[in-house]
Parts: structure tokens; C-alpha cells; sequence
């Protein structure tokens, strides 16, 4: 959607703080022995006392409020209470909601207590991707040079991005127009309109360049022909497109 008024303004920055506070509080309870199921129930909680929807679960009938991904999921990931965080493990906690009548979308992997070097990186190195393409996202400026961002900090950390995962249009719906890649396509001529409302993210990768779905349906994960899994961090912001500096709706 493209913000047309104040309301359209305020209610894409109300949903976006939402969707923060509830991200950063699953940040916050993802300790060791702390099932993902847990933090998931926790979301909830959030969900209710704010009248709002998730949007995976209201939208595609997600088995969860939340996606919550581990280690070699790189998102969709089913909270389980199965599976219990442990020391060292990388997680994703991805949080979208609809609340009157307006869609945001967020997301963050970090490590749960201590952490190696290269999965800090990781996840430093999304992070660092994301807010890149944040500044890139002004009016006039080509659609393409968001991904061009993204892959830029992978490419000079070490990584690589997920080429066959992309951010895209929210605020309405939301998954909507356009298609935001997490690299450069200098075919795309496409230029950015004021008020256009994205869900940029970054999806950068130890390895592997393309994301397979597992047989639950949902859960994706990040591998080569040979079997090999890759490590994958996200970082996900819903972000207004500005004549001047961006606004970040869920920081």
C-alpha cells in the first residue's frame, strides 16, 4: 500500500510498534531450556490484550502466532514444545500482525547465550544488511538499489544472500506488490513512489544461495544438492518510503 492520510500514517506505525515490542520480548524470554512453543504462547498473550491478528495465522492459517526458527531453519519455522533452546543455538523470530486494519512485519536472528564467532557475524551482518537498504528506500530511488544493499554487506562480510527469498509490499495485506530482492536486478527500472509501505529484509547466508521448503510445509531451510545446510540470519523491518529519511516503522 502507498500511505494516502494521516490515519493510513498512524495505523502503519501503530502496527509497527506492536509487532517490535512483541519481538523484542521474545528476544528477551528466548533463554536455554525455554521451548519455542513457549515464546510462541507469550506472543499470544501480546496478540489478545491488543486486539490484534497474527498475520500468518490469520492469513495462511500458520500453525502459530509466530514464526520461530532455529539454527538450520531459515524461517516459517513451527513453535514447538519439542524444541528447547539451548546454549549457542541461532534463532529467528519472525512477527507480523494485522491490527485495525493495518499490516507490520519484523523480524531478528540473534544467539541464545553464548555465541561463536561466525553466527555473531551472521546475524550482525543481517542486521547491517537491513538497515542499509532501509536508507535506500526513498522517493525516487530505483527499487533494485535496496537488494544491491543487502548483498553489498553480505558480499563484504563473507556471505552470501538467499536469492529465492525477498521482502515485499505490506500494509493492507501482507504480502503485497512489489517484490523486494535481496539483490540487484538491473533489468528492474522500477522506482520508488512516496508512502510506499515495505517489509525489507535481508536474508544472508554461510553458504547456500537458495531455500528449499521442508516436508512439514512450512519450515524452510537453506542447502546444496549435496545435502549441505547453510547457516541463514534474517533482519526484517516495515519501512515508509520518504522524500527524505525513511521512516522505520518497527524499530
Amino acid at each position: 500500500m502507498s500511505i494516502q492520510n494521516e490515519k493510513d500514517l498512524q495505523g502503519i506505525l501503530k502496527a509497527g510498534k506492536f509487532v517490535a515490542k512483541v519481538r523484542e520480548l521474545l528476544k528477551l524470554l528466548a533463554k536455554p531450556g525455554v521451548s519455542t512453543l513457549e515464546l510462541d504462547l507469550a506472543a499470544k498473550q501480546e496478540f489478545e490484550a491488543a486486539g490484534a491478528f497474527s498475520a500468518p495465522k490469520f492469513d495462511y492459517k500458520f500453525p502459530g502466532f509466530t514464526c520461530i526458527s532455529t539454527n538450520f531453519e531459515i524461517a516459517h519455522g513451527i513453535p514447538k514444545k519439542e524444541t528447547i533452546l539451548k546454549d549457542g543455538d541461532l534463532v529467528n523470530v519472525d512477527v507480523s500482525a494485522k491490527l485495525d486494519g493495518y499490516y507490520a512485519d519484523t523480524g531478528i536472528s540473534f544467539i541464545v547465550g553464548n555465541s561463536n564467532e561466525t553466527l555473531q557475524k551472521l546475524c550482525d551482518t543481517a542486521i547491517e544488511g537491513t538497515m542499509r537498504a532501509t536508507k535506500q528506500a526513498f522517493t525516487g530511488n530505483y527499487l533494485r538499489h535496496i537488494g544491491k544493499a543487502i548483498h553489498s554487506a553480505a558480499k563484504e562480510n563473507g556471505f552470501t544472500v538467499i536469492k529465492n527469498l525477498a521482502g515485499h509490499g505490506t500494509g493492507k495485506k501482507l504480502h503485497e506488490e512489489p517484490q523486494v530482492l535481496v539483490y540487484e536486478d538491473k533489468r528492474d527500472h522500477r522506482k520508488l513512489n512516496q508512502g510506499l509501505v515495505l517489509a525489507i529484509e535481508s536474508f544472508i547466508s554461510t553458504g547456500s544461495q537458495t531455500a528449499f521448503e521442508e516436508s512439514d510445509g512450512w519450515t524452510l531451510v537453506a542447502g546444496n544438492r549435496q545435502g549441505h545446510l547453510s547457516y541463514v540470519a534474517q533482519c526484517e523491518h516495515t519501512v515508509i518510503v520518504q522524500n527524505g529519511k525513511p521512516i522505520i516503522a518497527t524499530l
